[in-house]
């Protein structure tokens, strides 16, 4: 195979057009810097605070698009445009970095929060213990390396969060230190190696352990059966222990999470109603998840090959639930069959497609899949307060309380034995503000959910913002702190990102008898890389490294701002 020149062209030219320009703006050339007494046409044109901001961020964003031989920075490229954009003296509006921060953190937490605490109870014997040796061991590595190396709390704190690949612990680390620039010069330094460094991990370990990722996912997958797709199938009923019984009230398929939604009358399938029962012979419309289909078909008879019509159009509906009847209910309580004729087939919130069971809590803004007739199903539609455009509506009033709550929830201050007292800041306040609302999805009238595409442009949005404002504002003091600081901050750097890793991996591996690919997974999430776990699914087609990832991932997002603030507090400051 030939080396393919077009993909080392473009990097190679713009390390050279960067450096070009990092040398004319480290020799101070006035043509390129801004300059109010008497300026050129750049300078007129990037010295307007809002048109500044927006070329940093096109101009970070293509730079973080750029392959550097498997290694990008996507968003995070914004940081090192804005510090290139405040070391030629430039600015963006003021407060647009706090703007960009509180919005960021607040929706990592609604996107965290479904799955964060149910995965630190769940987990709790397994993937959380490698988050919490990950971040112990680059915490004490982190306030180790910078006492002995002499660096400042400062940029010990930037550097900390740059190595771990976290925007929001820079938000933390920030915050904790008085938004100090050094704390983004810090993160731009160490971010590099941070990136690259958990990308090469995973890639090199499996071939120093002489491990074929493709194949040990194969063989994991085969042992696990084939996983939890939902799947509709018709079964013929020949258990003579049925017959006569009505379908709701089968115990073994609640447990089994499996809904019968149709049977079958002549050559058609219609919706089952309250009364239907069991009859030998029947053919039945089973939905359930794919590693529960063999026991659900050997429990009512057997697969057939049979083929049936179905009106789909008119018998099927989804459902956007946004009454308060509904939601904080379980299906038992509500007992739609009974009451509306319906069968509630299966349930999406936030991204997540399952088969419910009789237990499952309803929340506000599922997505329910309902079989039924067709009166009957509006019916159902006007109980559930149904309304299409529920799914791409935003709560702006949930958005501002929400996030003014978190705002002064992390003003107050906590005691600290000994003295002195601790915040969780405009970082910290609004996450966990987030992250309770999306965990129980509405308290009272703010709700903890958000359409998806909101949601991520707002969290894109205020990345971008925070990061243009940390940047720029710590842009003109970083030539000469990278001259000061520059060896001692690339060296911490490289411990801790590459300390925690093997700590973590170790631990996976040797003590908990963890499988290589989940715990690669895992480290991922622990070190909240993403490019690594996308080196990771180049690797394979399965999505077991990709499981393990989002079961750590928000585990690791929350640990690691509150680790950094323990490296921003217990490494002295410069005096």
């Amino acid at each position: 195979m030939g080396i393919r020149w077009k993909d080392y062209l473009v990097p190679a030219a713009t390390l050279v057009i960067l450096g070009l320009v990092g040398i004319l703006a480290y020799a101070n050339p006035q043509w390129l810097r801004a300059d109010p007494t008497s300026p050129g046409l750049l300078s007129s044109v990037l010295g307007n605070p809002l048109i500044c901001l927006f070329l940093v961020i096109g101009a970070g964003m293509l730079f973080g698009r750029i392959n550097f031989f498997g290694v990008s920075f996507g968003n995070s490229g914004v940081i090192f445009s804005a510090l290139l954009a405040g070391a030629l003296g430039y600015k963006v509006p003021e407060g647009i970095g706090s703007l960009g921060l509180v919005l960021f953190v607040y929706c990592v937490g609604l996107t965290a929060g479904p799955t964060f605490f149910r995965n630190l109870a769940r987990q709790g014997t397994r993937f959380t213990q490698i988050v919490l040796v990950i971040m112990a061991t680059a915490t004490i590595t982190g306030i180790v390396s910078a006492r002995l190396l002499g660096i400042p709390g400062d940029f010990a704190a930037g550097v900390y969060a740059g190595a771990m690949t976290s925007t929001p612990a820079l938000a933390a680390a920030l915050e904790t230190a008085g938004h100090s620039g050094n704390v983004s010069i810090g993160y731009g330094v160490a971010y590099v190696y941070g990136v690259a460094g958990v990308v090469l991990f995973v890639q090199v370990l499996p071939r120093l352990l002489g491990v074929n990722l493709d194949a040990a996912c194969r063989s994991l997958a085969a042992g696990r059966g084939k996983g939890s797709s939902i799947e509709r199938v018709v079964v013929e009923v020949t258990n003579p222990n049925l017959f006569g019984k009505k379908i709701g009230e089968t115990a073994f398929l609640a447990d089994q999470r499996a809904q019968i939604s149709r049977v079958a009358r002549g050559e058609r399938m219609v919706p089952v109603s309250p009364d239907t029962v069991f009859e030998e012979g029947m053919h039945v419309l089973v939905v359930t998840e794919s590693d529960r289909l063999p026991a659900v078909a050997e429990f009512l008879g057997r697969i057939s090959d049979r083929k049936f019509l179905l009106d789909i159009e008119n018998e099927r509906m989804k459902v956007v639930v946004t009454s308060t009847e509904m939601t904080g209910k379980t299906l038992r309580e509500l007992n739609l069959r009974h009451r509306f004729g319906i069968t509630v087939t299966r349930l999406e919130r936030n991204l997540i497609a399952l088969v419910p069971s009789a237990d499952t809590v309803i929340h506000y803004g599922d997505l329910l899949h309902a079989v039924g007739e067709p009166e009957k199903l509006k019916a159902f539609a006007r109980f559930a307060g149904h309304r299409a455009r529920a799914l791409d509506e935003t709560d702006i009033i949930s958005l501002a309380v929400g996030i003014a709550l978190g705002l002064f929830l992390g003003m107050i201050p906590v005691g600290l034995p000994g003295g002195g007292t601790i915040s969780l800041g405009s970082a910290g306040g609004p996450m966990l503000v987030a992250l309770v609302l999306a965990h129980f999805g509405k308290v009272g009238f703010l709700r903890g959910s958000m359409p998806r595409a909101s949601r991520i442009l707002l969290t894109e949005m205020g990345l971008v913002f925070f990061l243009a404002g940390a940047g720029v504002s710590a842009g003109a003091q970083f030539f000469q702190a990278l001259g000061e600081q520059g060896p001692g901050l690339l060296f911490m750097g490289f411990l801790v990102t590459t300390t925690p890793l093997l700590a973590g991996c170790l631990y996976g591996i040797y003590v908990l008898g963890i499988p290589l690919p989940e715990v690669l997974g895992a480290c991922c999430g622990g070190m909240t890389c993403t490019p690594a776990l996308g080196a990771l699914n180049s690797q394979t087609d399965s999505d077991i490294p990709s499981v393990a990832y989002a079961a750590v991932y928000p585990l690791g997002l929350v640990f690691v701002t509150l680790f950094v603030q323990l490296v921003a507090r217990l490494v002295p400051m410069m005096p």
